[in-house]
């Protein structure tokens, strides 16, 4: 190859990473709002995103992580679907003396509608409950889950959760 093929091509490389570069940093993460880092989308809040269970064993059974989410807004908010990333998690959502659920991973089996309306100032819990046996022997060391909220505004907040698992 010839030194101007060489340039020509670096030259190609280097202005898509500057686009990629340029194009990502000005995107927000999404369900983060960029001045608190807390999750955030539309009108709803939720004061903690991730939750780390440390070390768990299968043999235990399985561990649960509940999250807030809050309206802080002025208008009623709709959460339109509520689901997992994996089949061994499940999210419930609780209000006042109600528990909602389970809603699970699309795909495997029937994931309800979550239509849960939260009105301006109040506030439901989502229940993340993880099994760690449900892949069997092969489902040890760490894992990373997500349950996803949408709202009825197109707006999404992700909630994680983590863990390494031990027989």
């Amino acid at each position: 190859m010839d030194k101007k093929t060489i340039m020509g091509a670096l030259i190609i490389i280097l202005a898509l990473f500057g686009i990629m570069w340029w194009g990502g940093k000005n995107t927000p993460a999404k369900g983060i709002d960029n001045e608190s880092g807390k999750g955030s989308v539309s009108q709803l809040n939720v004061s903690e995103i991730s939750h780390d269970f440390g070390t768990i064993s299968m043999a235990k059974g399985n561990v649960s992580k509940t999250f807030k989410v809050e309206n802080k807004s002025a208008e009623d908010v709709k959460i339109g679907k509520l689901y997992t990333s994996c089949m061994c998690t499940n999210a419930y959502i609780i209000g006042g003396t109600e528990k909602r659920g389970p809603f699970g991973m699309p795909g495997h089996g029937a994931v309800p509608s979550a239509n849960e309306l939260i009105k301006a100032g109040e506030s439901r819990e989502i229940e993340v409950v993880y099994d760690p046996a449900a892949h069997g022997p092969a489902g040890v060391g760490p894992v990373e889950r997500s349950v996803y909220i949408e709202d009825s505004k197109g707006g999404s907040i992700e909630l994680r959760i983590s863990a390494v698992v031990t027989p």
